[in-house]
């Protein structure tokens, strides 16, 4: 919950047409009142006698009644907003909210009935706007001077009470988060996201991969984006600013953002501490980047933060990187669970202190990356044999980012390095699935029957008895499977392998016996994830042969030279933004 005090304003009628009107661009929706000061005031659009010119001379009733001398910017105003991920609150909740903000901010305090006037006003799903007005009923000016910190300790508490995502204040560390007229703007143009967020992307993946600040304007220059440099008089680059081809204002000028508003740590000297530092070390061989680059991995976990508060900050910042470029070279099977791991683990990239760039760590992280980032293209992407070692080392880097987040006490941090490694996690499972049915030999019916059951019954597909599949297919671990949460989701994926015409004990036999699975923490979402890579492989696998699948099949599709099949289902598309990867389509 991100509350933001606006600048103190003198037209409070102004605002409120505003807040209630059909905004800039049609993009506020049902604008209604859900709180004010007083319950019984009336909402301006569910009343016929009851206007917003009204609502404001209510609101304004004691400044004009103030003795003394009136305040020239009168009206205060605060926007209250939750992240796009966050569950939506209903009425009743941001009215509460409401409340406590004015509390917090000294406006209308709980134990006053003395207090300011205010009205809070819900125009879209996602946050309020609170207008109140900066003179008491007692004919004093309310005391707001710590209105800001107090404003955001009330929104830690309702994180927690409400669930939300748990925000960390003044780390300096949080992103960017797109504006509500950014979002509307994608909306219109037909964009998968905001401008913002693939600015973001793109000039992170550019910066992770880079050597030099000409390489690093080169890549960004690749990508298809513009670029302005910022040039002081001696002749020294000191920042730039990025726009998207075919983003522009109102005026019909390219939108720049500058690389401090998307990032904290892609301003120029945040990216020019990347190649900081002594060369980094590229003897690999190309066929062996995979396997090279997880050595160093696995050496540079043990010695993640081991030299302290300041070295930890600079290795876990290279990790970022790592996961960055691994997420954009990685197999397109499991492509998707990368980038968000890479998006999940930006704010653990980050940690709240000052950094020093000589830690062993990073300079291991520093040489997988460029070795990931040079060697690839000679290795090619689809390699999940290879992937998967490096895959299991990251697990380990970001488990043990996670354990120093958790030591210096930085608790957003080693949040947001728990859900990337949850997301990596599910990442090896799908590779592991995908090796699987890439080496699947089936069975015949008559060597896949199990001796002592006699003829088997003709079924239809998906109306076998999927407990008797698990308890004969994996019988140490049947009895935990059964009784797991996620055991309703596995059995749908048998159902799904069963239709697609793969018998599905022998499948979940194969899977179960790839890996080992008594240290999982849950083995049906273990198995669910397998067969998720399984469904994958085959799906890509029986496109790129030109073979028909079955009508009913829920098989995961890949590319292929031919027509796209109508009902072909979403999970192997390309993750959102990752078209726009390779730079946008310039506009005729």
């Amino acid at each position: 919950m991100i509350p933001k005090e606006a600048a103190p304003g003198d037209d409070t009628a102004g605002l409120l047409y505003y807040l209630y009107g059909p905004g800039k661009r049609d993009e506020h929706v049902d604008p209604h009142m859900v709180a004010a000061w007083d319950p019984s005031v009336a909402d301006s659009v569910k009343s016929k006698d009851f206007s917003i010119p009204d609502l404001a001379m209510l609101l304004d009733a004691p400044v004009r009644a103030l003795t003394g001398r009136k305040p020239p910017l009168h009206v205060f105003h605060v926007a209250v907003r939750n992240p796009p991920e966050d569950r939506l609150l209903a009425d009743e909740e941001w009215a509460r909210v409401a409340r406590e903000m004015m509390h917090a901010a000294g406006i209308a305090p709980y134990t006053d009935d003395q207090g300011c006037r205010w009205v809070a006003v819900r125009h879209a799903d996602d946050h309020i706007h609170i207008v109140a007005t900066r003179a008491r009923e007692d004919d004093r000016q309310p005391d707001t001077s710590w209105s800001k910190l107090r404003m955001q300790e009330a929104a830690r508490g309702f994180e927690i009470e409400f669930g939300l995502r748990r925000l960390a204040h003044a780390d300096g560390t949080a992103r960017r988060w797109s504006k509500t007229g950014e979002a509307d703007k994608a909306t219109r143009r037909g964009l998968s996201e905001p401008v913002r967020e693939t600015l973001q992307r793109t000039v992170r993946e550019a910066a992770a991969a880079a050597v030099s600040d000409a390489d690093f304007f080169a890549r960004l220059a690749a990508a298809g984006l513009r670029v302005k440099q910022r040039i002081a008089p001696d002749g020294n680059t000191t920042g730039y600013s990025v726009a998207l081809p075919g983003d522009r204002d109102s005026g019909q000028k390219p939108v720049f953002f500058p690389g401090t508003k998307l990032a904290p740590d892609l301003s120029l000297p945040r990216v020019r501490e990347r190649w900081s530092g002594p060369p980094v070390n590229l003897a690999a061989a190309p066929a062996d980047a995979w396997r090279t680059a997880a050595e160093k991995v696995r050496a540079a976990a043990d010695q993640l933060g081991a030299g302290g508060l300041h070295d930890g900050a600079g290795d876990v910042a290279a990790l970022g990187d790592l996961i960055v470029t691994a997420a954009v070279v990685s197999p397109y099977l499991v492509r998707s669970q990368m980038r968000r791991a890479a998006y999940e683990y930006e704010r653990a990239s980050r940690a709240p202190a000052a950094r020093q760039m000589e830690g062993q760590a990073r300079q291991l992280y520093r040489e997988s990356n460029q070795v990931l980032a040079r060697s690839v293209s000679a290795v090619g992407r689809n390699d999940t044999v290879a992937a998967l070692g490096l895959l299991l080392a990251l697990v380990t880097a970001v488990e043990a980012s996670r354990r120093w987040h958790q030591t210096q006490e930085h608790r957003v941090q080693a949040e947001a390095a728990g859900r990337a490694g949850r997301l990596l996690h599910e990442a090896v499972e799908v590779t592991v699935g995908v090796n699987a049915a890439r080496e699947y030999k089936p069975r015949s019916r008559r060597t896949a029957a199990r001796a002592g059951t006699g003829r088997r019954a003709v079924t239809a597909p998906g109306t076998r008895p999927m407990v008797g599949t698990v308890q004969m297919a994996i019988p140490d671990h049947a009895r935990e499977v059964l009784a797991d949460p996620a055991w309703p989701t596995l059995k749908a994926r048998l159902v799904e392998v069963e239709k697609a015409g793969d018998d599905p004990g022998d499948v979940l036999a194969t899977v179960a016996a790839r890996r080992e699975l008594n240290s999982a923490d849950s083995v049906a979402e273990v198995l669910t994830w397998r067969l998720d890579g399984w469904s994958r492989q085959r799906g890509a696998t029986a496109t790129t042969t030109g073979k028909i699948s079955s009508p009913t099949s829920t098989g995961f599709t890949g590319r292929s030279g031919g027509p796209r099949k109508t009902g072909a289902p979403g999970a192997a598309r390309r993750p959102p933004g990752d078209e726009q990867r390779k730079g946008p389509r310039r506009a005729r």
